[in-house]
């Protein structure tokens, strides 16, 4: 959008002229340079309505930007709350399972426990009876050496 002079920056072309011409340019290309000088000046220059439009998308980009960081914010609230809900599921899962596995172990070590009295008491029986069972033979044993004793006595004569 072109501007004038008085927009973009006070640029006295007439001076500008003036001070050429007293030092060798002609009239001609004084104002033609003066022209381009102050065409150079309004494009290059920012106006007052460029820094507005420009302070303008700044705010707008500055809201937007705003607007994102609180949604990113609400969405990583629900994410930690929703990790912490599934923490603490976890927690009660684990805990549960703890506690099952305690009450399976207790009932195998009392399980092992009863069938370890029992093999005692079955190998104690066994014991038992083998102790009957040795006394039982030892007597017979030493009953037939009495007798063989008793018949190589009589043959002796």
């Amino acid at each position: 959008m072109p501007m004038n002079a008085s927009e973009a920056i006070n640029f006295d072309t007439h001076k500008f002229v003036k001070h050429l011409t007293e030092n060798g340019f002609t009239e001609q290309q004084a104002e033609v340079l003066a022209e381009e000088q102050v065409n150079l000046l309004n494009s290059n220059l920012a106006t007052k309505a460029n820094i507005e439009k420009t302070n303008a998308n700044i705010q707008s980009l500055r809201q937007e930007t705003n607007a994102n960081i609180q949604s990113l914010r609400q969405e990583t609230d629900a994410n930690i709350e929703k990790t912490n809900a599934e923490i603490q599921s976890l927690r009660q899962e684990t805990s549960a399972n703890i506690q099952s596995l305690r009450q399976e172990t207790s009932a195998n070590i009392q399980s092992l426990r009863q069938e370890t009295k029992l093999n005692i008491a079955d190998l104690k029986a066994y014991i038992e009876e083998s102790k009957a069972d040795l006394l039982k033979w030892m007597f017979i044993a030493l009953a037939a050496q009495g007798g063989l004793i008793v018949t190589l006595i009589k043959l002796l004569p």
